[in-house]
């Protein structure tokens, strides 16, 4: 059972681990031994709330596949269980991003006084540039 919240959590059966050869430097030992985690997860057959799969699938995700699977690999460390125990903690790490609201922004109009300064700095501005102006002989 992997927890995102004390409210939502995903079931073993939903996340699966693959064990596939990591990519890179590592010696001999990279041709031999299946180090690397490959982390597959149906966004679409989940049991996480409505709200959170369509967040989700409307991020612009490259790992986030046309089909609603988000693909996670991991090959960071030497050993399989430290890069299983990184993918589920990235899988964690996008799903509470998504739960996380956006705050509206409230449009404001700027103040009188705000107005008043912008326009007196810029006529300033201007007359500083018209006095740097060469003058024609």
């Amino acid at each position: 059972m992997l927890i995102i919240t004390p409210n939502i959590s995903i079931p073993d059966h939903e996340v699966k681990i693959y064990a596939i050869r990591a990519q890179g430097s590592g010696g001999q030992n990279v041709n031999k031994v299946s180090s690397a985690a490959h982390l597959r997860f149906d966004i679409k057959e989940s049991s996480l709330p409505d709200v959170c799969k369509k967040r989700l699938l409307g991020l612009k995700d490259s790992r986030i596949s046309k089909n609603g699977i988000l693909i996670i690999k991991g090959q960071k460390y030497r050993t399989l269980e430290k890069n299983r125990n990184e993918v589920t903690k990235r899988l964690q790490e996008i799903i509470r991003l998504v739960l996380v609201q956006k705050k509206l922004r409230r449009l404001t109009k700027p103040t009188q006084i705000s107005q008043t300064k912008r326009l007196d700095t810029k006529a300033l501005k201007s007359r500083v540039k018209l006095l740097r102006r060469n003058i024609p002989e």
